[in-house]
């Protein structure tokens, strides 16, 4: 008897809306925090819904290369942008890792870089002067102003994050070797640190 030869496993070039929204469904499956995963839905759903709008396109690098002048038309900032196009990188490998699509063209769409971020970042950047001004202003006699005051000096002193702020419970405020410190703060991508707080 005769083996039947196999014939090569051929993976899509196209990507429909179902391959998509599995391979959505995985990425978001993989990400712990649910700040990541709402920008990252977002980011997706975004190139998935331009990507369906064009007709039979192959997803590879040049149809991400015309997503980021997509993106650009629509006068994103530079962060943006990198932002939106890591969702679709992190689309296509997972589509790679799934088995459909190649895992050469998965490499070429690693490959596509952000914008250029031309002149200096804009902010709201405080120098020290600003940040004691800022200080003695929230100066006050009740329990509302004084709240503020210690928000705002957490903040400014420990360089806290808003939502690592609304986080802290009075347990995490504790004194290590002689010294006030946030103890075990979760932190951006589930990093763990302890912040020592100034006098």
């Amino acid at each position: 008897m005769r083996k039947r030869s196999r014939k090569p496993l051929r993976r899509k070039i196209i990507l429909r809306l179902p391959d998509l929204d599995h391979t959505k469904a995985a990425v978001l499956n993989s990400l712990s925090s649910p700040h990541s995963r709402r920008n990252y839905k977002f980011a997706m759903e975004q190139f998935i819904a331009w990507y369906c709008s064009e007709p039979r396109l192959a997803l590879n690098r040049t149809v991400v290369l015309r997503f980021r002048l997509h993106l650009k038309s629509l006068g994103l900032a530079a962060g943006t942008i990198k932002q939106r196009l890591s969702a679709v990188q992190r689309l296509a490998y997972e589509a790679a890792d799934s088995g459909l699509l190649s895992a050469d063209l998965a490499a070429g769409i690693r490959r596509v870089k952000g914008v250029k971020q031309l002149g200096t970042r804009i902010g709201n950047w405080l120098t020290s002067d600003q940040a004691r001004l800022l200080l003695q202003n929230a100066d006050g006699e009740n329990l509302r102003d004084l709240r503020d005051l210690a928000i705002i000096a957490v903040l400014l002193g420990c360089g806290l994050r808003r939502a690592e702020l609304s986080t802290l419970t009075m347990e995490d405020i504790q004194i290590r070797q002689r010294h006030w410190a946030i103890v075990d703060l979760v932190g951006k991508g589930g990093h763990i640190q302890t912040m020592p707080i100034p006098n």
